[in-house]
């Protein structure tokens, strides 16, 4: 089964299927087959046509893939055209969201391997 261009795996239930979309997080997924009035527990191949019809129209309602990142991504780059705090952080490519950067973040800053180290000197044992 295909909703807007990506593959819904079929092994999976349909409420954890749909989560494979993005923009589609469990909670939506769920309230897009109560929309659509299909059980939870179904998978991918037992949805009859009329049912996946009604499911792809639920989802179509909502804004997702290109749409929301496109949307997203204009928000980040409104915040760097103004200037504001959250925008520098974005573009110096740290924490935006107020975690410490001390001791964290390496994802986000780089640089996994290398750790601070105590300061101390190693001294040569004769």
């Amino acid at each position: 089964m295909r909703i807007s261009g990506i593959t819904i795996p079929d092994n999976k239930r349909l409420e954890y299927a749909l989560t494979a979309i993005y923009g589609i997080g469990l909670a939506r997924s769920r309230k897009i087959l109560d929309i659509a009035k299909v059980s939870h527990a179904k998978k991918g191949p037992q949805i009859t046509p009329e049912e996946e019809n009604q499911i792809r129209k639920a989802v179509e309602s909502f804004k997702i893939e290109g749409d929301l990142k496109r949307e997203v991504s204009g928000n980040i780059k409104r915040l760097k055209d103004i200037k504001c705090y959250r925008g520098t952080r974005h573009l110096k490519g740290l924490p935006s969201r107020g975690q410490r950067t001390k001791t964290n973040s390496r994802t986000r800053r780089g640089n996994v391997r290398k750790t601070m180290g105590s300061g101390k000197r190693k001294t040569d044992k004769k």
